[in-house]
């Protein structure tokens, strides 16, 4: 795997940020952020119950407990794209996902990307995060252009 160097891009090159947790802090974190930002005047706001913030809630849904929203996961993929191609990223990169696994409480997620076409100076890839060797929650393809940010 990359080490997430300035190294051009290799086909078949497969990148990854590392673990992190999902935990309880995080996923609230998340919630109450976009109703706080949705508001706009600087002031807390702590989100209605949802199946991302509140156990019961998410129960009443059939669901275990809290998952994540996928955004989570989704800003991941974001993170690990500007890791690897910097400004390139910002300037030109796509990314398109896709949920297909819930992410409960104390998962470990980790991000991946693998290089699967190099067209010039454009840079095709797969995308996706797991909770486990081989447990997809996330997919996903995005594209980069290099030396956008020249």
């Amino acid at each position: 795997m990359s080490d997430l160097s300035s190294a051009p891009p290799v086909q078949g090159e497969i990148f990854s940020l590392g673990a992190k947790k999902m935990t309880r802090e995080r996923m609230r974190w998340y919630c109450d952020a976009l109703e706080t930002t949705a508001r706009a005047d600087g002031t807390f706001v702590v989100a209605e119950p949802t199946i991302h913030s509140d156990d019961d809630f998410a129960r009443n849904q059939g669901l275990p407990g809290i998952i994540a929203d996928g955004m989570l996961s989704t800003n991941y993929l974001s993170s690990l794209l500007y890791r690897r191609f910097g400004m390139d990223y910002l300037f030109s990169g796509e990314l398109d996902t896709k949920f297909i696994r819930p992410v409960y409480e104390d998962e470990i997620v980790t991000a991946y990307g693998r290089v699967t076409e190099i067209d010039g100076d454009r840079v095709e890839l797969e995308l996706w995060c797991e909770v486990g060797p081989g447990k997809k929650c996330t997919v996903g393809r995005g594209s980069v252009r290099m030396g956008a940010a020249a």
